[in-house]
């Protein structure tokens, strides 16, 4: 691939609106924020919502009106996540799905998150899976560990390509409870996907907090594409706290314009990722 996709992730269900006033929580704070981060070179926006009190929430209404608002106000291609928050029960993450995004995030395993446990029973798995091949929705596959790519392979050979045939994956790292976020990961598990995974696998890397440099750049000089956002970091710089999603895009763009593989269109992130409406 010449060029790089860019998701941003803007909200995320851990940090703190009351210490972060910027962090977009609202239906319109989040419909500005991806249309500057659109403009700044994201392709899609990995989503959260928020309640009115600004804590996580799944509720299937707000998850409607937030794919219909994005859809409306940008060209993003829109992926709600199915994580939602350590606290969501397994049926709240699954009915994400029926808001009928294009993408839906899905965890291959359990793993420590800080002081919690998130949850992906291999159950649970199989079953986000199957409904979004029923569903047409393309999965972005979340790895936290190393493991997590033996399990995908497992998945994929149990149950089938996802829909589109197209198996895409993004690396967290730097995750307390997970793998780290530094080069030398990025590389073992840039090697696992090669290993492990269909030819034409595509992946993206996250780091997170101060990860986010080091695995951004590894994740360019391998080929991978990008995903940025405050859900993962709320700093810029050591002392400079993120003005705006946009900005952290507008850095993941600049760089990947340095390497020589500038950020793709929206057209062109559907068209590689075999969207149902890439034609």
């Amino acid at each position: 691939m010449s060029g790089t996709l860019i998701t941003v992730a803007p909200t995320g269900a851990e940090v703190d609106k009351a210490e972060v006033p910027v962090l977009p929580v609202t239906l319109d704070e989040l419909v500005d924020t991806a249309v500057k981060c659109e403009a700044a070179g994201a392709s899609i926006v990995h989503v959260h919502l928020r309640d009115d009190d600004a804590k996580p929430t799944l509720d299937p209404v707000r998850l409607r009106d937030a794919v219909a608002a994005l859809r409306e106000s940008t060209d993003l291609i829109v992926q709600l996540s199915t994580g939602g928050s350590v606290r969501d029960g397994e049926e709240a993450r699954l009915a994400v799905l029926d808001a009928e995004p294009d993408m839906a995030s899905c965890t291959m395993g359990t793993v420590n998150f800080g002081d919690d446990v998130f949850t992906n029973r291999w159950e649970f798995v199989v079953r986000l899976h199957e409904r979004m091949r029923e569903l047409a929705v393309v999965p972005e596959y979340e790895l936290f560990d190393l493991g997590h790519l033996a399990s995908l392979e497992r998945l994929l050979d149990r149950h089938g390509l996802p829909f589109g045939d197209h198996v895409h994956v993004d690396f967290v790292l730097g995750v307390p409870g997970g793998a780290a976020g530094d080069a030398s990961t990025v590389s073992a598990f840039a090697e696992g996907v090669r290993r492990y995974l269909p030819e034409g696998t595509t992946f993206s890397a996250t780091g997170i907090g101060r990860t986010t440099l080091p695995v951004m750049f590894a994740s360019l000089a391998h080929g991978g594409h990008l995903r940025v956002g405050m859900e993962d970091t709320t700093s810029y710089a050591r002392r400079e706290p993120v003005t705006g999603n946009d900005q952290l895009v507008a850095r993941a763009a600049a760089a990947a314009a340095l390497a020589q593989r500038p950020a793709i269109t929206t057209v062109e992130a559907r068209k590689l990722l075999r969207m149902r409406d890439a034609d």
